[in-house]
């Protein structure tokens, strides 16, 4: 599985507003200069983020994003699904269906990338972006 650059920049922006958690919502602008995302794509990310429930925004003067949850309660695999969509080792059918097992090896295939998929998921699940601050922050070590 490969993480694209939506999913790194979606991950980049929300760390930005863990790593700055202040009570009134942190412009586009802010967020692009502190994590040196262009502008205009970092727009439709947090559009998509928006969509998925992982930020709130307010419009006009002193609007902006804040965080919808608390950081604590945000997993990395959900911002990478939220821009990225599913998290699998690729687009492949499910063993056992549609006559894929026809196939010489096939079948013993699709369970392994569907395992790979489950390892991705269950790696991503295991960090909070409050996780994630700490680490960034220096206040615990980051992931070997």
């Amino acid at each position: 599985m490969r993480v694209s650059t939506r999913g790194d920049y979606a991950a980049r922006a929300l760390l930005s507003l863990a790593l700055h958690p202040e009570s009134s919502p942190t412009s586009v602008r802010e967020i692009a200069e502190r994590t040196v995302l262009p502008q205009p794509y970092l727009e439709q990310i947090l559009l998509a983020l928006k969509g998925a429930g992982l930020v709130r925004s307010k419009r006009g003067v002193g609007g902006g994003y804040v965080l919808a949850r608390d950081a604590g309660d945000i997993q990395l695999s959900e911002i990478v699904r939220a821009v990225d969509g599913p998290i699998t080792a690729g687009d492949f059918g499910e063993p056992h269906t549609d006559e894929a097992c026809n196939h010489e090896g096939q079948c013993v295939l699709l369970t392994i990338w569907g395992a790979a998929g489950a390892h991705m998921r269950e790696f991503l699940d295991s960090f909070s972006l409050a996780d994630i601050a700490e680490m960034a922050n220096g206040e615990s070590p980051w992931p070997s």
